[in-house]
């Protein structure tokens, strides 16, 4: 189970931090890539951040490009926690925030959360 938070109504410009923290039975968290996706109003949902576990303590971060510099995906795999730090928010940042799960690669995903909104108001 995947459980999103930290969505709520921003300004332009704030910086707002989502968590997902994943209830895995038999599974070892740190060994899974996870994501961010999100949904807009209107429009299909699209990737926005994974880790990907590389071996070791090693992990290697995607983002879609419009989004690099701005956002910034990590984890605290004793909390079974990931995070999206979003900065310089802009209105067209506002959707539903989505975290997922996958296995050794960046896609597909096998799991996703109920999302948790994010709305960045002008």
């Amino acid at each position: 189970q995947l459980q999103a938070s930290g969505g709520g109504l921003v300004q332009t410009g704030d910086s707002a931090t989502l968590s997902c923290t994943a209830s895995l039975s038999g599974r070892a968290f740190n060994r899974l890539t996870m994501g961010w996706f999100r949904q807009a109003p209107g429009k299909e949902r699209e990737f926005v951040a994974a880790l990907r576990w590389g071996g070791s303590n090693v992990y290697y971060p995607r983002y879609t490009e419009s989004m690099k510099g701005r956002f910034t995906v990590s984890r605290d795999n004793a909390k079974n926690t990931l995070y999206l730090q979003m900065n310089s928010l802009k209105s067209e940042d506002t959707a539903v925030h989505y975290c997922a799960k996958g296995g050794g690669s960046y896609f597909p995903m096998d799991y996703w959360g109920k999302g948790t909104q994010v709305t960045v108001s002008s």
